[in-house]
């Protein structure tokens, strides 16, 4: 019987951080490694064990060769199935409770299947949801986890995704034609208000805030009535709206990072597994 080297799992835990985040530097800050291990780490992934070239490298840029896009799926699953074992062999019965903060832009969207596939994991832990905007959970000292939409430049954290912001209205009107545009948006501190007005401002294009709410359904019923035109993330933006870009004369708007920090005083086991459900389920 042929005998085949073993793919070790934090090769193949380097290896997906630099599919899914575009580069060695990046990477090396998600598994918490410097950038000259990384690049050990994945000479010796296509050098001595797979002997397949995985990258291919112009300038800064990195890009998966064919052979790497077939590793990349299986190593997503290796790693699945990795966790899923120590998780339940480890700790089938783990207690506790976690504290998670969120902005009220992620709960529907993606919340539901993460802590649907957390609790039916661990259906002791008690899980607490704290809804905020970003720019106050950033200053909680007492949450175990935070997911925060940042602005370019300004990431802390582990990065989730990137997504753009994009306008919406309400199909069947053409609000976004109104002189001033009436617009519904989050409350003053909401760095994406800020986005919004600032990229209005740039093509002298006439606005009032009509409508404030710190509440993401509240101001898509709004939009969604025909009264108002929004600027939120891709992702949250039900599809039934109309999105509105440059064909309709509505300026570009910029991609925001959603970042995970985690606590560095609260750690426990229970928030670490969650944790891990939030990265995959943002993935999704």
């Amino acid at each position: 019987m042929a005998s085949y080297p073993s793919i070790d799992a934090e090769l193949l835990r380097s290896f997906v951080a630099i599919a899914d985040h575009g580069g060695f530097t990046r990477a090396a800050e998600v598994v918490n490694r410097t950038q000259s291990a990384i690049s050990m780490q994945m000479k010796r992934l296509e050098e001595d064990v797979l002997q397949r070239a995985l990258f291919e490298r112009d300038g800064r840029q990195v890009r998966l060769t064919p052979e790497g896009q077939v590793l990349l799926g299986y190593a997503r699953r290796i790693l699945k199935l990795h966790g899923e074992v120590l998780t339940t062999l480890r700790e089938p019965h783990m207690v506790g409770s976690v504290r998670i903060g969120t902005p009220d832009d992620y709960v529907m969207r993606f919340l539901p299947g993460i802590l649907s596939r957390f609790a039916q994991s661990y259906p002791l832990v008690q899980v607490e949801v704290h809804c905020e905007p970003s720019y106050l959970l950033l200053q909680r000292r007492d949450l175990d986890l935070s997911i925060v939409t940042r602005e370019p430049g300004t990431e802390i954290g582990q990065l989730l995704r990137r997504e753009p912001f994009v306008w919406a209205e309400a199909p069947g009107f053409n609000t976004h034609e109104q002189r001033p545009i009436p617009l519904a948006m989050f409350n003053t501190d909401c760095f994406c208000r800020a986005w919004a007005c600032n990229a209005l401002d740039g093509l002298d294009i006439a606005y009032r805030v009509a409508y404030t709410s710190p509440s993401l359904s509240a101001l898509l019923a709004v939009v969604g009535a025909g009264l108002a035109v929004s600027a939120q993330l891709q992702s949250v933006v039900p599809p039934e709206l109309r999105l509105l870009g440059q064909v309709e004369g509505m300026p570009e708007l910029p991609l925001a990072s959603i970042m995970l920090l985690r606590s560095e005083r609260n750690r426990s086991q229970a928030s670490e597994t969650l944790a891990e459900h939030i990265i995959e389920g943002f993935r999704m």
